[in-house]
């Protein structure tokens, strides 16, 4: 461990958080964090998020605890400073200090990294992106029963087309692949893909796949969830989407069967209990309409499912247990895009692809104030960096205006992450009470009648005064 980074000296009086190999933290009453301000409207959000966060502390803990935070730099300030958007000084020490917090950054032009965001979690192996999507009352929403929302989505992070290999049309490679494809891979088909064609691959694995849910599953089990969504395009993408769905099964009915019954599982096991005499026939009919029309080989597999289902779980799951455990069903993606606006209480934490959870994500977010209200994480096995879910809206920057809520909520799960449950609860608390006295930035004023606008410093003010006149970390 180094006693500087990017010339920025460690605090003296910090320590670093520890990462045991049985996959515990330990933290210390002053851990060093570091911080990346973000570009933009970063400088702002991050000054008025870090006096929010350091009163929280102080708040909760009195002096005893206090967090030791380390500047480290990514995005337009890097570059202007060392000719780098991402130095592997920053890497380090958020690989060193294991805990790290971030404002939006810049999406670098010309090539050479596609992503900074991107880039931190595929160096980082940051597998799990977290985001919780909440409605906090008064909040100005597009839809009439926003507080029916409150979900936690688990997206992948390092596959998919995140991960994906493109090439340009027209260019000699992509003439190459289509030459292999459509004279090797499709001879004999009917497929062909056309010449002028881009190519990009997706990839995806179980390994990819079975941390994240499982990393789903624990959360839901740790918080008194029980329903996890697997979120995919299945019936159109079967080796990829498909298998993401079926992967998801196998890891939890494999490592967590005493906890959870998928949904195929809770119909049989409930046509049992309904009628305790049902035959295998007629419960296979209940579970599959239409089976009549089947062939006769898949009516075979399906009444050994139903056979094999009720001998290993009747007695673990029966006569109602069923309903007290981790329901694990799925979903195919454009049909989860409606139910959350029609339906958004049924669901409680989805795992998802990359692609389908940047977009679930944000679909979400929409419904309960937008991204500027929408926190989110990126978590590995021993590291998590916290983060902005928004843009860096250059026309604001240093203007004093931008919501910084999305920062101070990923502050929230940052301290609840490090186990510091009192810290999350006032902040989360103190914008609950800051938003109920209509005391806004000008994105939620604007949609608020009544309400004051204030500028981004007031609104952190805001809400340090609400956490200091609370009783405590209620």
């Amino acid at each position: 461990m180094k006693t500087s980074y990017n010339g920025v000296q460690v605090p003296a009086a910090g320590s670093a958080i520890q990462y045991s190999a049985d996959g515990m933290f330990s933290v210390p009453d002053r851990p060093v964090i570091p911080f990346i301000e973000g570009d933009g409207t970063g400088r702002d959000i991050w000054k008025a998020s870090r006096l929010v966060f350091d009163a929280a502390v102080e708040k909760a803990y009195g002096g005893r605890r206090s967090v030791a935070w380390l500047e480290i730099f990514a995005g337009e300030k890097a570059f202007r400073q060392f000719n780098e958007w991402l130095p592997q000084d920053s890497v380090d020490a958020i690989r060193d200090f294991r805990v790290a917090i971030k404002g939006p950054l810049t999406t670098p032009v010309g090539g050479g990294i596609r992503s900074l965001n991107v880039t931190l979690r595929q160096v980082l192996d940051l597998y799990s992106c977290v985001r919780p999507v909440r409605y906090f009352e008064g909040v100005p929403s597009p839809v009439r029963e926003p507080q029916r929302m409150n979900v936690v989505i688990f997206r992948e992070n390092t596959e998919d087309v995140y991960a994906g290999i493109e090439w340009r049309s027209d260019s000699a490679e992509v003439k190459k692949l289509i030459a292999f494809l459509n004279d090797e891979m499709l001879k004999g088909t009917k497929k062909s893909i056309r010449e002028d064609s881009g190519i990009g691959i997706k990839p995806m694995s179980p390994f990819g796949t079975k941390r994240l849910v499982r990393r789903a599953i624990v959360y839901a089990l740790e918080n008194q969830r029980n329903v996890v969504t697997l979120v995919h395009k299945g019936n159109i993408q079967k080796f990829t989407e498909g298998a993401f769905r079926d992967w998801g099964y196998e890891l939890a009915t494999q490592e967590f069967r005493p906890y959870v019954v998928t949904e195929r599982e809770s119909w049989i096991v409930d046509n049992k209990d309904k009628n305790p005499n049902i035959s295998i026939e007629a419960n296979s009919e209940a579970i599959e309409p239409g089976l009549e029309q089947a062939t006769d080989e898949f009516k075979k597999q399906l009444h050994a499912e139903v056979k094999r289902t009720l001998d290993t779980l009747y007695e673990s799951h029966g006569n109602g247990k069923w309903k007290k455990k981790i329901l694990i069903n799925d979903r195919i993606a454009d049909s989860v895009f409606q139910q959350v606006l029609t339906r958004a209480d049924e669901y409680q934490v989805f795992a998802t692809p990359n692609l389908n959870g940047d977009y679930l994500s944000d679909a979400c977010a929409a419904q309960v104030g937008g991204l500027g209200m929408a926190p989110g994480a990126n978590i590995g096995d021993g590291f998590g960096v916290f983060e902005a879910t928004h843009g860096t809206a250059p026309k604001y920057a240093d203007k004093d205006v931008i919501n910084p809520s999305s920062v101070m909520l990923s502050g929230a799960m940052m301290f609840e992450f490090m186990g510091w449950k009192e810290v999350s609860t006032l902040i989360e608390n103190g914008i609950a009470r800051t938003i109920q006295q209509k005391k806004v930035t000008y994105d939620l004023e604007r949609l608020m009648p009544g309400a004051k606008k204030l500028k981004t410093s007031e609104y952190a003010a805001a809400i340090i005064q609400n956490m200091q006149a609370s009783a405590g970390a209620d």
